[in-house]
C-alpha cells in the first residue's frame, strides 16, 4: 500500500495561513497579513518606522514597504481585515473564530506610479492608538472603523 503524500505547496499554504490565524504581535512589532506588495510574503513579521514624516516604512529580514502619507486614500481599522480595499485577502476560518482579539489596519494607497494598492497590518493592541492618530494626522485622512467596539478602543 502506498503511502498518500501530502502536497508540499498545500503545506506551505496551509501553515502560512495557520501563522496568520494563531501569531500575535506585541510591542512594535507589525504583522504584514496581506495585500498587494508582490515581493513580500503574507504573514511577515516585521517593525513599522512611524516617525518618518514623510512615509510609513514597514521591515523586516524579508522585505519591506513604503507608503508615501500623501497618497494614502484609506484606512480602516478594526478586529478583521478591511473590507474597502480592493484586493482579495482571505483569513482563515480559525482567525475570524478566534478568541484573541486581532487589531487590524487596512490601508489604500496609490504607489509612486499612480496604481491602487493595499495592506492589511495586524498591529498590537496598546499601540493602534498610537498608530492611528500619527497616520491620521500626517495622511490627513480619518479612519473608518469596522465597528463601534473598534472605534471606542482607540477613543476609550
Amino acid at each position: 500500500m502506498q503511502a498518500t503524500r501530502f502536497p508540499r505547496r498545500s503545506f506551505l499554504a496551509i501553515s502560512g495561513w495557520l501563522a496568520v490565524a494563531w501569531s500575535k504581535v506585541s510591542g512594535d512589532e507589525v504583522l504584514y497579513v496581506g495585500g498587494t506588495i508582490s515581493k513580500l510574503p503574507e504573514a511577515t513579521e516585521g517593525r513599522m518606522d512611524i516617525v518618518n514624516e514623510e512615509r510609513l516604512v514597514f521591515s523586516s529580514d524579508k522585505g519591506g514597504f513604503e507608503i508615501l502619507y500623501k497618497h494614502i486614500k484609506t484606512l480602516e481599522y478594526g478586529q478583521k481585515a478591511g473590507r474597502r480595499v480592493g484586493v482579495a485577502i482571505v483569513i482563515t476560518v480559525w482567525a475570524l473564530f478566534s478568541k484573541k482579539r486581532k487589531h487590524f489596519l487596512t490601508i489604500g494607497f496609490d504607489d509612486v506610479a499612480g496604481k491602487a494598492q493595499g495592506v492589511v497590518l495586524e498591529i498590537a493592541k496598546g499601540r493602534a492608538k498610537t498608530f492611528i492618530a500619527i497616520i491620521e494626522a500626517r495622511s490627513g485622512k480619518k479612519v473608518e472603523y469596522e465597528s463601534d467596539e473598534a472605534k471606542k478602543h482607540v477613543h476609550g
